[in-house]
């Protein structure tokens, strides 16, 4: 459910760049469009400006198209056949906070809250105490049984009314066709198969911990180098509008400017959501929740 929210808002956010990009060049192009009819800018540089337009513009549609494929998964993931429209709201930017240091504090977390390895454990604590049944059913039946009493009846000159009685057996379980030795390796096998279902999964979950962590710390450090990539690719965008308007440089370098631009603002939203959906893999893997 969090990976498909998260990818929900990432398509809206990049439908929301999309729609600044065919802006800003649609803009471009009319303020080119007019020049080359005053003659102040040639065909060329029209047809550039008309290609990074019609670019903006499938740039759009694709991220439109992948909005609504999140949203339907979205939607059926919550339980609706038909494409519901919600309101995706962002949550208070968790981007500012750092993922745990300590590594191996949540590895001990999720060995003690993960509900698998809770199930496992209770379930190897059953095998072995049903092992230990069986094994017992090997030793020798030892039963004792004592009565005392009065006889409400009797002349009590010429015999004590009061009896008592102590018995006691022994069954040793040899003849049986080893029925008990059978069960009680059965019951030592399942026993160790449980044991070994626990430690399978308590490898599995410490992997799945420490690989979160390491893509979380990752997507962490990804965050800081997009957002410097953006910074600089604006300035890079900026210098050459400058250049271009000044007739220092032609609509080639504009134009790449501009898809850069477009390129670092779309890999810095993708970087933001990315680090909040390996955050949330990270709080499902340490505490299955």
């Amino acid at each position: 459910m969090s990976q498909a929210f998260y990818e929900a808002l990432q398509t809206q956010a990049v439908v929301t760049v999309a729609q600044q990009t065919v802006h800003e060049r649609q803009t471009v192009a009319n303020q080119i469009n007019e020049l080359f009819k005053n003659k102040l800018k040639s065909e060329l540089d029209l047809s550039f400006a008309n290609v990074n337009l019609a670019q903006a513009k499938l740039l759009l549609l694709d991220a439109q198209n992948s909005d609504s494929a999140a949203r339907a998964n979205l939607s059926m993931l919550m339980g609706f056949a038909s494409l519901q429209n919600y309101e995706l709201v962002e949550e208070q930017a968790p981007n500012s906070v750092q993922p745990p240091a300590n590594v191996d504090d949540l590895i001990a977390t999720a060995l003690t809250m993960r509900p698998e390895i809770l199930a496992l454990q209770f379930q190897a604590q059953s095998a072995n105490k049903f092992r230990v049944a069986e094994r017992d059913l090997l030793f020798p039946n030892i039963r004792a049984l004592g009565v005392i009493g009065d006889a409400p009846f009797g002349n009590p000159v010429v015999a004590n009314t009061w009896y008592g009685a102590v018995g006691a057996n022994m069954d040793i379980p040899v003849f049986n066709g080893f029925l008990y030795t059978a069960r009680a390796r059965e019951a030592r096998l399942r026993a160790e198969a449980s044991d070994e279902r626990l430690r399978a999964m308590r490898d599995q979950i410490s992997r799945d911990v420490r690989t979160s962590w390491l893509n979380a710390n990752a997507a962490y450090q990804k965050l800081d180098v997009t957002r410097q990539l953006l910074q600089q690719a604006n300035l890079g965008l900026s210098l050459a509008k400058t250049r271009y308007q000044m007739g220092l440089s032609s609509i080639v370098e504009l134009s790449q400017a501009q898809l850069q631009e477009t390129q670092a603002e779309i890999s810095s939203v993708q970087a933001g959501y990315d680090y909040q959906l390996a955050l949330a893999t990270l709080t499902y893997e340490t505490k299955g929740l």
